[in-house]
């Protein structure tokens, strides 16, 4: 009896059978159940939704996160903000989940989903605290989370890529409370064209390709000089001093070879027994990467993108030959030059021809704070150019930078799916009073869950209203007021601090943003509910090292047992 009871000592966890106990988990382990282990994961997850929701919308507040070495970072950016925090708790990093899912598919809207994700949870706590199991609350979630993408469908209205002006709207919206709002004329304009000029047909409706608009950001200048190139920046420096610095209608060459003598693959030896064969041997060498050199000149070019190697020689004689060369170029950069250049990547000089060759306007390069670059600019038909960022300091340039691939992606879900929604809360609202409609008509205690959806649903405009320093509940009874008066477009005017039509003040966004914060939010926080147990293993277990209570009384008493 005492050797089984040293035994219990040792163990963590056990299932009876037939009297017999069964241990299952190592010393140690730390466990949690039922509403415990939900009330702990609700929590985790609510505590990182609150952690960015002062930071929604035009007058949202920024965060400053600094690193384990000191690095700082200024953002209202959700995605960014929870990729630095660097959490470790199991159910919060599914939010985080949440947040990269939504910029990976839209860029934008990544606050929003995170915190409908944590509202959903929060009124889900609420529901099993009166009793409610939380499979009935998952089929509820399940039927609004279906029946808001069917109202969402209903709320959008068509745009097309030629609709220029509400094309900038969505790309000034997405940049609205982020640090580049003070040039975001300029940076929206510059947003679109880059989207228009990248934009493939296919099947009716444009694709877009975010890989071929290149975003570079140099600290330096205002944002006012940010500009889009129609072409490419190469962060490189022209290899030798006596290379032209400026090549205008430019014949690039794209080579994936290195411009040097291969060193043998086996390790052969060279006796070289006299100065003769010395210099013979290095006549030779030099021959071959002249011969490699001449080949390049044949095929007609001026410029010379290497992905590989430039020895030291063949960049003398490509510089006797007036050609520019930069080397070790990397391969996406090489992708991107062949698509707006329209030249093919050649694997081997010897293969060379005129006709793979693309074309510029003008190939030079220019000194950008402190740093050589190439630009490669005036291409006829790019179908990848590349946008500049510039600003006065490096965290407003990062800043600038996380707006313009906010609105570029936003631009790219608004062409590809041809739908657009009033932003500022509107669709939110009167998502909640469909809902709420529809619950009526559902029965059982779904009916509970589906209208708990829709309070969550709510979250948006009520930290919208919040964000605007006057009473956030007189401004959520006049925008309900209007929606009920079927005024669909009424949203939060944030800056005024009152109640809008967002069609009118241009405040438009993606159906895309709205869907999948919806999709992603709903599912998160089912699979969160859906945890009932939850097993932490522990490395070693000294003293007190996690002996939780199993149920059925204390472990360490069962001497009666036979």
């Amino acid at each position: 009896m005492h050797s089984f009871k040293k035994g219990v000592k040792n163990m963590v966890g056990f299932a009876q059978m037939g009297g017999q106990p069964i241990f299952i988990l190592p010393e140690g382990t730390l466990r949690s159940s039922g509403k415990d282990a939900q009330s702990r994961n609700i929590a985790a997850a609510k505590a990182v939704a609150e952690s960015i929701r002062t930071t929604l919308g035009p007058k949202g507040m920024d965060k400053m996160l600094v690193d384990t070495i000191g690095d700082v970072t200024i953002t209202n950016d959700g995605a960014t903000i929870l990729r630095e925090m660097e959490i470790e708790h199991p159910a919060a990093k599914m939010l985080v989940e949440v947040a990269k899912t939504q910029e990976d598919e839209v860029g934008d809207g990544t606050t929003t989903a995170v915190v409908l994700a944590g509202e959903l949870l929060k009124k889900a706590e609420s529901l099993i605290e009166q009793d409610i199991h939380p499979s009935v609350i998952l089929r509820g979630y399940r039927d609004a989370r279906k029946k808001s993408l069917e109202v969402l469908g209903g709320l959008s209205e068509d745009i097309s890529i030629t609709d220029e002006d509400t094309l900038k709207k969505i790309a000034m919206t997405a940049m609205t409370g982020k640090s580049g709002e003070t040039a975001r004329d300029n940076l929206a304009a510059i947003a679109v064209a880059a989207v228009k000029m990248v934009a493939e047909g296919g099947n009716g409706r444009p694709a877009i390709n975010r890989d071929d608009i290149k975003i570079e950001k140099k600290q330096g200048g205002s944002m006012d000089d940010s500009e889009l190139i129609k072409g490419i920046v190469i962060d490189k420096e022209v290899v030798h001093a006596n290379m032209p610095k400026r090549v205008k209608e430019a014949k690039i060459a794209l080579l994936d070879c290195a411009l040097e003598v291969k060193e043998t693959e086996n390790n052969a030896e060279i006796r070289i027994t006299s100065p003769d064969q010395l210099q013979a041997f290095l006549d030779q060498e030099s021959k071959m990467l002249k011969e490699m050199v001449r080949k390049a000149v044949a095929s007609g070019c001026n410029v010379v993108f290497c992905q590989k190697g430039i020895d030291d020689l063949a960049q003398h004689y490509l510089a006797k030959e007036k050609i520019l060369a930069a080397r070790r170029v990397k391969k996406s950069d090489m992708e991107v030059l062949a698509k707006a250049t329209g030249a093919n990547v050649v694997s081997n000089v010897d293969e060379l021809r005129s006709e793979d060759l693309g074309r510029a306007g003008l190939v030079e390069e220019q000194k950008i704070a402190g740093e050589e670059m190439i630009f490669v600019r005036d291409c006829k038909d790019p179908k990848a150019v590349s946008i500049l960022i510039r600003g006065g300091t490096e965290h407003v340039v990062d800043e600038a930078k996380r707006a313009m691939d906010d609105a570029v992606l936003g631009l790219a879900a608004a062409i590809e799916d041809g739908k657009i929604v009033p932003g500022g809360g509107a669709v939110e609202i009167e998502l909640a009073r469909r809902l709420r409609e529809y619950a009526e008509t559902v029965g059982g205690r779904e009916q509970l869950a589906i209208n708990a959806f829709a309070e969550a649903v709510e979250i948006i405009p009520r930290t919208l209203a919040e964000s605007t320093g006057k009473d956030p509940i007189d401004i959520l009874v006049n925008l309900r007021t209007q929606h009920e008066k079927d005024n669909k477009s009424y949203g939060v005017d944030v800056i005024n601090g009152s109640v809008a039509d967002m069609k009118r003040l241009g405040v438009v966004e993606p159906l895309r943003i709205k869907t999948q914060a919806i999709k992603s939010a709903g599912e998160a926080a089912e699979l969160i509910l859906r945890i009932d147990d939850v097993i932490t293993a522990k490395s070693g277990g000294g003293p007190g090292g996690g002996m939780p209570k199993m149920p059925g009384g204390d472990m360490g008493d069962m001497g009666d047992m036979e």
